[in-house]
């Protein structure tokens, strides 16, 4: 009976992340009528089972892909057009720049091509490169790679042992999910390019809309000691924002 009563108290703690980004121990112990310490002991099975990635003080539900870039076209088109515009000011007067894939930088690409010139970008994203060539001033190197067709970009020890023979000033780089360890990726490939990106770069810049917070995906590829600035369209709530601010890394948003 307790054995039944504990997975059907961990459904429910399931079912409860699947509706909210995150949740603390003392709030769902509260919630399910329970102690704090029968919540921890879930928190660490669910944990070990690859359903929930412990945060500090609760837990985030696991995620272990996305929608393909097409269908992340489709969303929040308005947040990622401000992550855009408040990015522009960070970049100015930059000269030498590497992007990253994804939906959020194809828009911050959009946004260089209409304000800034004399620029010279490497890119490993198809729609990066695309969207760049409105601009005549703007000079882009694509890497090579093997092409991942769902994430319209180049992948692989090629890609990376292109971008290591550059230094550029900033890497400019989206997030599956951003969470108190750091920003993560679903695609392990594109989180391999992602770390040599800002190996090579001066300063490094992520941009994510507030759908990223708190979540967490299997490639991990920087913590934020490692991020310079994070743009997003709102401030990261609690415990994220208070770290992300406490290891140096700047916030712009809203």
């Amino acid at each position: 009976m307790a054995t039944n009563k504990k997975s059907l108290r961990q459904q429910r703690i399931l079912r409860e992340l699947d509706h909210e980004p995150s949740l603390r121990i003392i709030d769902l112990a509260d919630r399910l009528s329970v102690s704090t310490e029968t919540i921890r002991r879930d928190f660490d099975e669910l944990t070990q089972q690859g359903l929930i990635n412990r945060t500090y003080g609760g837990a985030v539900r696991r995620q272990s892909s996305e929608p393909g870039l097409n269908e992340r076209h489709k969303l929040h088109i308005a947040e990622r057009e401000l992550i855009a515009r408040h990015a522009m000011p960070v970049l100015a007067g930059t000269r030498h720049i590497m992007i990253g894939s994804g939906a959020t930088t194809v828009h911050v690409a959009k946004r260089l091509a209409v304000t800034m010139n004399d620029l010279t970008v490497i890119t490993h994203s198809f729609g990066v490169a695309t969207v760049l060539a409105i601009n005549p001033t703007i000079r882009v190197i694509m890497a090579p790679g093997l092409y991942h067709a769902q994430e319209g970009a180049m992948h692989g020890a090629q890609t990376i042992r292109f971008l290591e023979n550059y230094r550029v000033e900033w890497a400019i780089l989206g997030a599956s999910g951003l969470d108190e360890d750091g920003a993560s990726d679903a695609l392990i490939e594109a989180s391999e390019v992602y770390a040599v990106m800002m190996e090579r770069a001066t300063r490094s810049m992520i941009v994510a809309d507030h759908t990223k917070f708190n979540q967490a995906f299997p490639a991990r590829y920087c913590d934020w000691g490692n991020v310079d600035i994070l743009i997003s369209d709102q401030t990261p709530p609690g415990s994220l924002g208070d770290t992300i601010r406490d290891t140096g890394c700047l916030i712009k948003a809203g």
